[in-house]
């Protein structure tokens, strides 16, 4: 089990984003008037650090996750991270609603043998209540949640080389989910009652997850990301990757990328957007998605707001996490306008100081 890294906490925690192209890190507090930003950073990871969200090097994540600690506090020691990909499993499955912790849990580990396709002792398991099954009241709905132990403790050792104490280890979509409360006021009044979908667009992989009336009820990752849109660059103007990075970020481009670059990553976003719609409402038996948020560290392509709510008819907008907090003094506004929207995996994580989530 790994129950130890999702209990509540009252001391303020460090959410840590550990991708493929870099690590983002967040800082949040409270006060009387609601949440407060105090930091955050980004740091650049080295090229193969992190193959399909695997890490292969620790020393040289732990050692990018410590220059985001310099850069973000030195005096907060513990930390939340995430897994995700195909190695991350989460099921609803029903239990008497009148066992005891001890004995849900000894029930959930007979359950979890025929239902993860995995040793069991290869994996971490939790689990948690959610509410009492509609269909049949004697029956409690129990999310459970699985991680293989090496995804989960090599996310722990790169911490710890960074001196951090790893307090979580979440599951990328549900940090997501918990961020979208903090981007709903984007959105008009209704959206809480909604269909919301979930667009956080990373490097190579997308996860597309949807929130209805507040509630986390799907996800999946779909084999797409902003280093298409990257390599696109690197091909049409000979510039290296890290130019070109630099380029899509700044959007000091040549006039005709428009045509030559831009234009297909809208049309193949377009497409990846309308397919992963179609799969959720097919499988949930939901009839449409109302909103989407679109997060990410390429959510501030040129266009794609427009473009989404034109070609699929369902009002986007760009997530900033951010918006409705305190923003901490040593914060440049202006830099976190521009890019506010590739935190919300960080955010959703900075969020388990405050808040109980699903795993």
């Amino acid at each position: 089990m790994f129950s130890r890294f999702f209990k509540k906490n009252t001391s303020l925690i460090v959410g840590i984003d550990i991708g493929s192209h870099s690590v983002k890190a967040v800082l949040i507090s409270q006060d009387d008037n609601g949440y407060v930003l105090e930091a955050l950073a980004t740091e650049a990871m080295p090229r193969g650090a992190i193959i399909d969200r695997e890490i292969q090097d620790i020393d040289v994540v732990g050692k990018v996750v410590a220059k985001v600690r310099k850069k973000i506090t030195s005096t907060v020691n513990l930390a939340a991270a995430a897994v995700s990909g195909q190695t991350v499993i989460t099921k609803v499955i029903y239990m008497d609603v009148n066992l005891s912790e001890h004995e849900l849990a000894s029930q959930i580990e007979i359950e979890a043998d025929s239902l993860i396709p995995y040793p069991l002792d290869e994996v971490r398991l939790d689990f948690e209540k959610l509410d009492i099954n509609e269909s049949d009241p004697s029956k409690v709905n129990v999310l459970l949640s699985a991680a293989r132990t090496e995804s989960v403790e090599a996310r722990v050792a790169a911490l710890e080389v960074a001196g951090f104490q790893t307090k979580v280890v979440d599951v990328e979509s549900y940090a997501v989910s918990r961020a979208y409360d903090l981007s709903l006021s984007q959105l008009p009044d209704d959206a809480k009652d909604k269909t919301v979908a979930i667009v956080d667009v990373g490097a190579v992989m997308t996860l597309f997850s949807v929130t209805d009336s507040g509630k986390h009820i799907y996800s999946r990752d779909q084999l797409f990301g902003g280093e298409q849109y990257t390599r696109s660059i690197v091909s049409y103007y000979n510039q290296t990757f890290e130019e070109a990075e630099h380029a899509k970020i700044t959007n000091d481009l040549p006039p005709n990328y428009t045509f030559e670059v831009l234009g297909p990553f809208h049309t193949i976003f377009t497409q990846q957007i309308r397919r992963a719609v179609q799969m959720f409402l097919t499988s949930s038996g939901k009839v449409k998605v109302d909103y989407i948020i679109v997060s990410g560290g390429s959510a501030n392509v040129e266009g794609l707001e427009a473009l989404l709510t034109e070609e699929l008819g369902i009002h986007t907008i760009i997530a900033n996490p951010f918006k409705s907090m305190t923003i901490s003094e040593s914060i440049d506004q202006e830099v976190l306008d521009k890019t506010a929207s590739q935190y919300m995996v960080a955010a959703g994580l900075a969020l388990r100081s405050f808040v109980s989530w699903h795993l």
